[in-house]
């Protein structure tokens, strides 16, 4: 299985939520059998590494947060299996992108029952939010592998 985590940008949420997804595969023993991947709607960040505050959240949780941002193509919609968007405006783009009704895109928090379906950004917020969202994506990253493995 292929998933592709988004957000905007792809140097706050979609790198964490993949450093998350990879640890947890990981301790599952599922490295083989799943590719965890991230990227972005927006092309501003294009090759930066993650934003400074997102891995040093996911630091204090002994997660590596890493990679360069990148943004989704088109190929994307054929060459993964699951894309996760980390917010309803990631979604409403990438079904944009892809032309379709419904391309199955789902949203991180459907994975829990949150009623608040949106991962908040923490990019132009106070520091303490990049580890918040840590903790919410971590939550949600494990009820995803849950219903993986189902």
């Amino acid at each position: 299985m292929r998933i592709l985590f988004v957000c905007l940008g792809n140097i706050c949420r979609s790198p964490t939520a993949e450093a998350v997804m990879r640890d947890l595969v990981t301790e599952a023993g599922l490295r083989e059998e799943i590719t965890i991947d991230s990227a972005g709607t927006g092309d501003w960040h294009i090759g930066h590494p993650p934003d400074s505050r997102a891995v040093e959240a996911g630091a204090r949780r002994g997660l590596e947060v890493d990679g360069q941002a990148r943004q989704v193509a088109p190929s994307d919609f054929d060459n993964f299996d699951l894309i996760v968007a980390m917010d309803r405006s990631n979604q409403a783009d990438l079904i944009e992108l892809a032309g379709d009704d419904d391309p199955g895109i789902r949203l991180l928090r459907e994975f829990g029952g949150d009623e608040d379906l949106d991962v908040p950004d923490p990019y132009l917020g106070a520091g303490d939010g990049f580890d918040e969202v840590v903790d919410l994506i971590d939550r949600h990253c494990r009820v995803l592998l849950d219903t993986i493995r189902q």
